[in-house]
């Protein structure tokens, strides 16, 4: 069975021969491809064998295109860092008022020389050269997420008790450029898309199902439509939004260390859906033995048994977690199936 093949049946909730292991890797496949954050961000080609060189190192079943959450915001005109060893960021908020909302440009995510464009030529070069093996993962950044690194984090967040009206303008704005997005990255051939959506995690469920799940409603429903897959990554602890995150239309759920892994289970296995984690990439990786890795991921494996589960740990997996204890928890859906 290949990767892929074992990837679509775990979300599909069909027999496979063993838990596919699917763990997020940026800042570890940059380094482990002796290049800088910077090159790994901003050169796909360079982000696409970074991802291709540590699924052949560690066996992996799926690959992503992640790196930062400010593609879009880049294509929209914020004066953008990029550090060499840490992820890219926006100097200072794009939008403060109606104001500036109003005069900002609608990005063409295939524009030579984007930052968007830059991503979907990562992806295409990852279904080239791997997407009949295994799972080619795309990545957009939730409306919700898109705002908060649009406005300011803190500044969005009062925005949505102060001016709601105003927050909804951006997030119906931040829908139809995240949704080209997406489907941009589909037409290389990538099945499925990854929708980061963090900022979500600091809200209420109230506020949640008001500013962040009918958006992402809305890019599930058209990455659905464009015959796509989508994978829901909200790190943080999410334990009171797990149920409506459940109702996003995602097909595949990431779950963090900070959220109860037998909670997850059970949600998602009630509303018929795939998920995975949810390992403490500190505590159960970059401080552990590879013994002790080993075993608390064969521990999630037996909970998860007879559930559409992969094997990940709870959000991105630091760069100083030794070889050897990577390849301990990649060895242990092969293990485990083979007791």
């Amino acid at each position: 069975m290949t990767s892929k093949a074992r990837c679509l049946a775990a979300i599909r909730g069909d027999v496979a021969d063993r838990v596919p292991v699917f763990p997020l890797l940026m800042l570890l496949a940059a380094d482990r491809a002796g290049i800088s954050y910077r090159e790994y961000a901003t050169n796909g080609s360079a982000l696409a064998q970074a991802q291709l060189q540590v699924r052949e190192r560690y066996g992996l079943d799926a690959i992503t295109a992640c790196s930062d959450a400010f593609r879009i915001v880049a294509d929209l005109g914020a004066e953008m860092a990029f550090p060499d060893d840490k992820p890219p960021y926006a100097h200072r908020p794009l939008i403060a008022g109606r104001s500036d909302l109003a005069w900002l440009p609608r990005p063409d995510p295939t524009q030579t020389g984007s930052r968007m464009a830059d991503r979907v030529a990562a992806v295409a070069e990852l279904s080239r050269s791997a997407g009949d093996e295994c799972l080619v993962v795309g990545w957009i950044d939730m409306p919700f997420a898109e705002a908060c690194s649009a406005c300011g984090l803190s500044e969005f967040m009062m925005m949505l008790v102060l001016e709601p009206a105003l927050a909804h303008s951006i997030l119906e704005f931040m829908t139809s450029i995240v949704i080209e997005f997406a489907r941009a990255q589909l037409q290389t051939d990538a099945p499925m898309i990854g929708a980061g959506d963090a900022a979500a995690s600091l809200i209420s469920p109230a506020m949640y199902r008001e500013f962040a799940l009918p958006y992402e409603q809305q890019v599930a429903a058209a990455v659905h439509d464009a015959g796509g897959l989508l994978k829901l990554h909200i790190c943080g602890n999410t334990s009171a939004l797990l149920g409506d995150m459940a109702q996003s239309g995602g097909d595949l759920f990431d779950v963090d260390h900070m959220v109860s892994f037998e909670k997850a289970r059970d949600v998602y296995t009630a509303a018929g859906k795939c998920y995975k984690g949810n390992l403490d990439p500190v505590t159960d990786l970059l401080q552990a033995t590879p013994e002790q890795c080993h075993q608390r991921a064969l521990d999630r494996l037996r909970l998860a048994e007879g559930t559409r589960f992969m094997l990940s740990a709870g959000c991105e997996i630091p760069a100083a977690v030794p070889d050897e204890v990577l390849q301990a928890f990649c060895a242990a859906p092969k293990v485990y199936a083979e007791r």
